[in-house]
């Protein structure tokens, strides 16, 4: 038994990309219907919809097969949950919590800030997944025109230990007291290799990693010599993460970046679009997805680095919110991204062309210089915004003397 250490590159994994919910849901729901020993799950959406039922099946399918069954689910993210939804599942013995349920002021939610964005599952300790896809019908192409487009992988190797200490410290954070006792219990074992992909398990959060996730991305660009695309729905980094586009792209990187052409929220596109002409003019390509919101946030660099995870490229996501990347580093899997996203680019994007020079050029030059001041100290400035330390509550039945745990305060928030 051994502690995983979370920033070195692990070798001998196997990713399988997922697209979209239809590829995602059946490998997931199966995977923790055949669960004999624990399944734990964190998302940031679970909606009591199709997709929400079948999950709900495949949970109580795994606690009658005698598994122990933990879900966290973001109090912003997953509001309203029928009590029966949650009931059900608490009785069946699955120990359901809900991360900073929070308060209403006229029926509006108040904490808005810093959410429980991940999105992960692990298997019997096993098996892992990890990615965009929330447990909502929008992300099947039956949904229609609003359907997401979204990825996440299949994770196989001795990562899937790292995620599942994580996820575990997540759920079921012991009191200070019991710190030693913490870290004995937390050990996992080593797992054996599954593959031939190295690969790094990345979070983020508000007090030891705030910008671990960024951080890997701008390594990445630096050493990037051939190609780099990123696919990303909601685009507004910060002032280095630009600086490094950039200057991949003036070296002659081949540099693309696939943003929503149909975003589920207007303010998407405005906020991308403003950062357009300061990207185009350096030789960065850029592609708007029209067939249906994009919801990915996903990556590639040259021929071998890759990332996939929850963490957007917004001030939300890289200074506030509570996010899981995992970094890759295989040809194959990267062959196979780049496949996907070169499909979405050729079928269903079309491409941003530069605006011609005008006499409004000042008047953008005063914009760019605005908002790169803006986005270069916004990391600071964050720390300034409304804060709390959120709990997490466990719900029903299970919440007893029996679950210490009941309405406390996460390790990592």
């Amino acid at each position: 038994m051994q502690r995983p250490r979370p920033s070195r590159w692990v070798p001998g994994n196997h990713f399988t990309l997922l697209e979209n919910g239809e590829g995602f849901f059946p490998r997931v729901f199966e995977a923790i219907a055949q669960a004999r020993r624990e399944v734990i799950l964190e998302t940031f959406i679970l909606f009591d919809d199709k997709i929400g039922r079948e999950l709900h099946a495949a949970l109580l399918q795994a606690a009658r097969n005698g598994a122990e069954v933990h879900v966290l689910v973001d109090g912003f993210g997953s509001p309203d949950l029928p009590e029966d939804f949650i009931g059900e599942l608490v009785n069946a013995g699955v120990r359901f919590r809900i991360f900073d349920p929070g308060r209403r002021l006229f029926g509006q939610r108040l904490n808005v800030l810093r959410r429980m964005h991940r999105k992960i599952v692990v298997v019997d300790g096993e098996i892992g997944f990890i990615g965009g896809i929330n447990y909502s019908a929008d992300h099947v192409a039956d949904y229609g025109p609003e359907a997401k487009q979204d990825y996440s992988v299949e994770v196989r190797g001795p990562i899937v230990a790292h995620m599942l200490r994580f996820a575990r410290d997540a759920v079921m954070p012991p009191p200070k007291p019991r710190r030693r006792r913490r870290q004995e219990s937390n050990a996992v074992p080593e797992l054996p290799r599954a593959g031939t992909a190295d690969a790094i398990f990345v979070t983020r959060d508000n007090h030891n990693h705030t910008n671990d996730i960024e951080r890997h991305y701008r390594v990445a660009l630096r050493a990037a010599r051939e190609r780099v695309v990123i696919a990303n729905a909601y685009f507004f980094p910060g002032y280095r993460f630009i600086r490094e586009m950039r200057r991949a792209a003036r070296r002659g990187v081949d540099v693309r970046l696939i943003l929503q052409g149909q975003p589920d929220m207007p303010i998407v596109r405005t906020a991308a679009s403003m950062l357009y002409d300061h990207l185009l003019r350096a030789g960065v390509r850029i592609y708007e997805y029209c067939d249906r919101p994009l919801h990915g946030k996903v990556a590639l660099v040259d021929g071998e680095w890759s990332t996939v995870g929850s963490s957007n490229l917004d001030p939300l996501s890289l200074s506030l919110n509570l996010e899981a990347n995992v970094v890759i580093r295989d040809k194959d899997f990267n062959a196979t991204l780049y496949e996907r996203l070169d499909h979405l680019m050729q079928h269903s994007c079309r491409q941003v062309e530069a605006t011609p020079p005008s006499r409004w050029d000042g008047l953008r030059l005063l914009r760019s210089y605005f908002l790169f001041h803006v986005m270069r100290w916004f990391p600071s400035w964050a720390g300034w915004l409304p804060r709390h330390e959120p709990e997490i509550s466990l719900v029903g039945a299970a919440a007893d003397a029996s679950a210490p745990d009941t309405s406390r305060r996460p390790s990592a928030t």
